[in-house]
């Protein structure tokens, strides 16, 4: 897997609203608002601000979610989903 570093957004650049099951993610530079469903919400949550890599990310997330079986090809076509909506950015 990539070994680049994802992180959310900056907080200045999205507007979180939490919707029951659903999370409404206002991005401010795009002008879209996005309805999201688990897992994003918890990849975003455990990314935060200063971000981690791949493979931190997978193991943050099998841990608070315990996912023994975390698919690393599901968990990547997430983060590309997430990089493409501007949601989160990679270095």
């Amino acid at each position: 897997m990539p070994d680049c570093l994802y992180r959310m957004a900056r907080p200045e650049d999205v507007r979180v609203v939490h919707l029951d099951s659903f999370m409404a993610v206002y991005h401010r530079s795009s002008g879209l608002t996005h309805l999201i469903t688990a897992p994003a919400p918890e990849i975003l949550v455990t990314l935060g601000e200063a971000g981690m890599t791949f493979n931190a990310l997978r193991e943050s997330l099998a841990d608070a979610y315990e996912l023994g079986d975390l698919d690393d090809a599901a968990l990547t076509a997430r983060l590309d989903e997430l990089v493409s909506a501007g949601l989160v950015s990679t270095a």
